[in-house]
């Protein structure tokens, strides 16, 4: 099931996509958004008798963390490496603030304290329920799906300041979307589905997530080892090798087979 936050002019709602939507996000004609009354997160899916075009709405942050967003720095060894840095024994935690998550077509804004911002294409996952001390065999129970996320970074600002809340914390440095797919399971990206980030039309990132180093059940054993996740919460799990820099009109496009495109141009502050 495909899980939108949208608008069709008025207040947001909720909906789920319906229609044929091919591996990497393009939808059909016939692709319309049936609302739902209400975040599926708190009532559940109760579909209501309402449907929009797909083509026809704005689509939003698919989520609106309550809490938190979790980064997992250096999952991809290729990715690891090509910052200088050794593979961590264990997975490396960082905080970016909710008011950093933005929408599809949101613009990325380019912060006047930085002369160098990257692109980070990963797989998010996103918590269903409220839990802590999660057993690594009962992480699906706690997942309620998976989105697309652009970890913005301002790298000259993270070399800098020796950590990163600065550098990936700025105002829409945390675009999500396009929706949240829940019929996956973590053993579908451990066998492996593409990563690709492109770069005004141009392949830069191109990424398996068979490759990360910790998988996905393994990190949310650990992060709620430290911390209560909440419903909404959201953990990034890494980006693959080929982050570069992004500048004020470029548009860039991460996409998850099996999950969709997220699309986003960067703007000056």
């Amino acid at each position: 099931m495909r899980i939108a936050r949208f608008t069709a002019g008025e207040e947001p709602m909720y909906g789920v996509v319906t229609g044929d939507v091919d591996e990497f996000g393009q939808p059909a004609d016939d692709t319309v958004v049936v609302g739902l009354a209400g975040d599926p997160l708190y009532v559940g899916v109760k579909l209501l008798q309402q449907e929009h075009q797909l083509a026809d709405v704005r689509l939003l942050a698919p989520v609106l963390p309550r809490s938190k967003v979790v980064g997992i720095g250096r999952n991809y060894a290729a990715h690891a490496a090509e910052q200088g840095f050794e593979v961590p024994d264990e997975p490396l935690m960082f905080l970016k603030p909710n008011t950093s998550v933005v929408g599809p077509g949101d613009p990325i804004y380019y912060p006047r304290q930085s002369q160098e911002v990257h692109f980070e294409g990963e797989l998010a996952v996103v918590i269903g329920r409220i839990c802590r001390d999660v057993p690594v065999e009962k992480a699906t129970d706690v997942i309620h799906g998976y989105t697309i996320a652009n970890d913005v970074t301002a790298r000259d600002l993270q070399r800098k300041d020796g950590q990163f809340t600065r550098a990936k914390g700025f105002d829409s440095f945390c675009p999500l979307g396009p929706w949240i797919e829940t019929d996956l399971d973590p053993h579908d990206f451990a066998e492996g589905r593409a990563v690709q980030t492109h770069l005004n039309g141009d392949l830069v990132q191109d990424g398996s997530t068979s490759d990360l180093i910790f998988d996905i059940p393994t990190l949310v054993a650990h992060v709620s080892s430290v911390m209560t996740l909440l419903p909404g919460d959201v953990i990034l799990t890494g980006t693959p090798e080929g982050v570069g820099p992004m500048n004020p009109g470029d548009e860039v496009e991460i996409s998850i087979a099996g999950i969709g495109t997220l699309t986003n141009k960067v703007a000056m502050r």
